[in-house]
This record gives structure tokens, sequence and C-alpha cells, in this order.
């Protein structure tokens, strides 16, 4: 459904962000401990201190906000690549900017024994950046320059060898295997606030680049030659995207593990009902990615009860069959 005038926009906006604010509550609500809406009120306007209230201000309140926060990146990062390579499977998934990110906060641990937040986030942006670097090299290689079909088999081999990578980690390392494992599947889970904190400058500064650059994007958008002849910098807008989405890919995976298809998913869906202007594309795939990513994480605590699944894994769930869809359509350009 494409809401084709301003009006609408605006109206599908504010409804969208009334359904991320709702899921927002029902992750706070919701789970294997039994509570209810007023006693998540009590719990931020008069905190007894029993078990639910803890639960509620301590471990769900973070897990909502961290969903909502990597959701959103992980989106808008989705959204910036799709367009700067014209390739509908770009992600930072796909792209092995996520797998870069989570061999290197593997090996913080493993090699360099670093276990604060700031070493985390430092090692997560170099490997998401030379993820990043080694995809857009390898896939520019060759008389044909840069094409999509290039640059997936290249994210597909530079994903499958940083994952090689970390599980040799891991195998060096067994002990601290039971410590990642969740982690690298992707979870929300067991997060502290300060965790999301510790991120929440470069995320910040990754959604306000995305916003500020969202005009030049439709004006790159129809083509190089054309862009550098309306007046476009075009290399500074390349620069600039690569670098927002690194803070948004890293800080996403140091905080929540590479979580894959959110970055594809959305950016799709977000076209489909805005159109392919990126000052509405942007603000609308960072609310829909929040809202996939909470609807993910709250069903994941119900999939196996009292169990739970990784959030990685209910979205890998609901993406493969659209990453399936899409590379059925072919790799033409948007």
């Amino acid at each position: 459904m494409l809401l084709k005038n301003t009006s609408l926009k605006w109206a599908g906006f504010l409804i969208a962000i009334i359904v991320m604010l709702f899921l927002m509550g029902a992750s706070i609500v919701f789970g294997y401990t039994d509570t209810t809406l007023q006693m998540a009120i009590d719990a931020f306007t008069n905190n007894n201190g029993s078990n639910e209230h803890i639960i509620i201000e301590t471990v769900r309140l973070p897990r909502a906000l961290i969903a909502s926060a990597v959701g959103a990146s992980l989106a808008i990062a989705g959204a910036l690549m799709q367009t700067l390579t014209k390739n509908p499977l770009a992600a930072p998934g796909i792209f092995g900017i996520n797998a870069g990110a989570g061999f290197a906060v593997v090996a913080a641990i493993t090699l360099f024994n670093v276990n604060n937040m700031q070493g985390f986030n430092a090692l997560a942006f170099l490997g998401a950046a030379v993820a990043a670097i080694s995809v857009y090299a390898i896939g520019s290689f060759g008389r044909e320059g840069m094409t999509p079909m290039k640059l997936t088999l290249a994210g597909a081999a530079i994903s499958a060898m940083f994952a090689s990578f970390t599980q040799g980690l891991l195998v060096l390392d067994e002990a601290l295997l039971d410590q990642v494992l969740f982690w690298l599947a992707g979870s929300v889970s067991g997060r502290k606030l300060e965790t999301l904190i510790s991120v929440l400058p470069y995320i910040g500064i990754g959604w306000v680049g995305a916003l500020f650059i969202s005009g030049k994007m439709n004006i790159l958008a129809m083509g190089e030659d054309v862009a550098k002849g309306l007046g476009l910098n075009t290399g500074f807008i390349k620069i600039a995207i690569g670098v927002i989405v690194i803070l948004l890919a890293g800080a996403s995976v140091a905080v929540a593990g590479p979580i894959g298809f959110v970055g594809i998913v959305v950016p799709h869906l977000t076209r489909s009902i805005v159109g392919i202007d990126h000052r509405w594309v942007i603000p609308f795939a960072g609310v829909l990615g929040a809202i996939l990513l909470l609807a993910a994480d709250i069903a994941a605590r119900y999939l196996l009860m009292p169990s739970e699944v990784p959030v990685g894994v209910m979205t890998a769930i609901i993406g493969t069959p659209f990453f399936i869809y899409i590379a059925r359509r072919g790799f033409n350009a948007r």
C-alpha cells in the first residue's frame, strides 16, 4: 500500500510510532515471569523492590530499548546500503559487516582479554570497517567494476571467512563458547542499560547523519553521472554512507550480536509504503525496524517457553523466505 501524499505519510508515520510504543510496552509486560501493565507502571513510579518490579526495571526495560535501537539502526543501515550499491539484497548481515564486527568482539575477548564496553565498541567498529572495505574492494575488482552480483558474492565470501575465524577462536577457547554462543546467534536478552548507553552516541550520530544526507540520497539514486551533473559530491556522500553504516552496524553488533535480515526486509517494506524518497524512507525504516525486532523478540520468548530462542533466529525465520523472494526477482536496482 503506497502512501502517495504527504498527509497520508505523516499519518502512517504516526501510526507506526504508536505501534512501536505499544510493542515496547508489550515487551516490558510479557514474558516468562507473569506481570501486568499496572505492575510495570508501579515499577517506575512506586518500586517496592519486589521480584516483578526488579525484572521489569532491570531486565525488560533495557531489553525493549535495546531491541528498538538495534532494529532501527540495522534497518537504516540496510536502506542506505541498498541505495549506495543498487543491490536489493544489500544489508549489514549479507555483506559480512555484522560477521566482521562479531569476529572482532570475540577476538577482543579471547586474544586481548578485553572486558569493557569501550574496548568492545572500538573493535566492533574496526571489524565492521574492515569487512565493509573488503567487500567493496572485492566487489569493485575487474573491468566491469562494481556490480550487485559481485557485491553479493563478495559479501557472502567475507561473511563466511569471518564466521570461520570466529569458530576457530571458540575452538581454541572452549570455555568461552557458552558465554558467547547465545550472543553470536543475536540476542537482546540479558543486556544491561549501560550497554546501550555506551553505544548510544554512535547510534545517535548514525541516525542524525542518515537523516541529514537523505535528500542527497535521492540525487545519488538517479545514477552517479546524473548526480555529478547536478553538482553532488558523490565521493563525499559515499564515504559518509560508509561511515554511518559502520557506526550503526558496529554498535548494533557490540550490543546484541550479529542479528540478520532486518536490514533486508525493512527497507523493501518501507519503500512499498512511502516510495523511494529517502527523506521518508530513512525515518520510516527506523521505526519499522524497531517494530520488527520488538515483535520478533516478544515471539522468541514464547516459541519454546520456558526456554528462549535468540531473536536472531526469529529474524532469520522471518527474513529467509523474503530473501529468497528478492533473489528470485533478480538484481534490478530500485
